[in-house]
């Protein structure tokens, strides 16, 4: 295995070598943009329909997406594999944007987090390589997840930074969800903003998939949500043509040009930002073992109309995993027509991650579809 620290350091020394001062943070982050680009010259990573398969190692990943019918595409999404020159590595996102700009806030996003995390956490690695209780491997699960979460809690907030600096991109109206998985040998951290979603699916006892949701929709009227936003001076509730959906508001008095924000996380949304919307991400781990199969990563545009089950059940019965993101993905166009032409259909976006080579993993015997109204064969 390459090991990224030793990377890093000799990109660093070039990097500093070259004509024009650069401060050390410059350095790291112009180190891990080119870990990017020479990952992109070996097609390691993915940010259109596709496949993307780690050289040397069991990740194998397949994405894809559909506009809705309401104008541009605004999902964007992206698979890293071999993330950092890190063989048992793959980092995965998915990016909901919304608002006049919000195509070009989940693109800048998704340019902007991989490299950004991956910059901080080879700072975290550098300062924890001098504690002795990491050298020794005394809770060394703890030390790691720690690690990522600090280097996700900085980068975010350095992205939410840059987005709102950014000369061609007007963000104040406009924002992004971000869901975002780096899987670490059999260690998965998922970091995520907004009401993108990510489901494992691991086999049962009786050798059926199960759903396990492992994130919250960060939707506005969520106890905890509306209780930050209401402290901040932001309103919830839902308009009487959108009973179903709660939206952040203003507070009385002030106007905002079209809608309320119908989530309660985003990057972006600078308007709204004061008054209880933040960029935080909810990160947590897991230890991935045999049993999990794969996890899905996608857009509210799957989970509106697809349930958690469903989808593993989905991406679970598919022939060829090279197809599970795009069957996903059909599934739900199929179930956003079954709702009538009143209703318009969102973008769709889903990436699938799956764990073990088929010859290693428990194989799901028979596992099957079952009938309802959402699915289709």
């Amino acid at each position: 295995m390459v090991q990224l620290s030793a990377l890093f350091n000799t990109l660093s020394k070039n990097i500093r070598s070259a004509p024009g001062k650069k401060s050390r943070v410059g350095v790291g982050r112009e180190a891990a943009v080119h870990l990017a680009k020479e990952a992109k010259r070996h097609e390691l990573v993915l940010t259109a329909s596709g496949v993307a398969k780690a050289r040397h190692q069991k990740n194998f990943a397949a994405a894809y997406s559909k506009q809705g019918k309401k104008g541009l595409n605004q999902d964007r999404f992206i698979v890293w594999q071999e993330f950092g020159c890190q063989e048992d590595m793959v980092f995965c996102g998915v990016f909901d944007g919304h608002g006049p700009w919000g195509h070009l806030v989940a693109r800048s996003i998704r340019e902007l987090m991989p490299s950004l995390l991956l910059c901080n956490w080879q700072e975290a690695v550098a300062l924890n390589g001098h504690d002795p209780d990491y050298s020794l491997g005394l809770d060394r699960n703890k030390v790691q997840f720690d690690m990522w979460k600090q280097s996700y809690y900085k980068t975010c907030a350095a992205v939410d930074q840059e987005l709102q600096r950014h000369p061609g991109i007007d963000s104040y109206y406009s924002g992004s969800t971000a869901l975002a998985l780096v899987r670490q040998g059999d260690l998965m951290i998922v970091a995520n903003i907004g009401d993108s979603r990510a489901v494992l699916a691991t086999t049962s006892d009786n050798r059926r998939l199960v759903a396990t949701q492992l994130t919250v929709d960060h939707k506005p009227n969520l106890p905890h949500e509306s209780k930050r936003i209401a402290q901040s001076r932001g309103r919830v509730y839902a308009c009487p043509d959108e009973p179903g959906v709660h939206r952040v508001w203003m507070p009385n008095g002030q106007t905002v040009k079209g809608p309320g924000l119908a989530v309660s996380r985003a990057f972006g949304d600078y308007y709204i930002k004061e008054f209880g919307v933040i960029s935080e991400p909810e990160i947590t781990q897991r230890s991935i073992t045999i049993r999990d199969q794969f996890a899905i990563l996608a857009t509210d545009g799957v989970w509106d109309v697809i349930s958690n089950q469903e989808a593993v059940e989905i991406v679970g019965s598919t022939a060829e995993r090279a197809e599970s993101a795009k069957r996903l993905v059909e599934h739900a166009v199929c179930a956003w027509k079954q709702q009538g032409k009143s209703v318009v259909m969102d973008d769709i976006s889903a990436v699938c991650l799956f764990f073990h080579h088929s010859t290693d993993s428990e194989a799901v015997d028979d596992v099957k579809v079952k009938p309802n109204k959402t699915i289709y064969v």
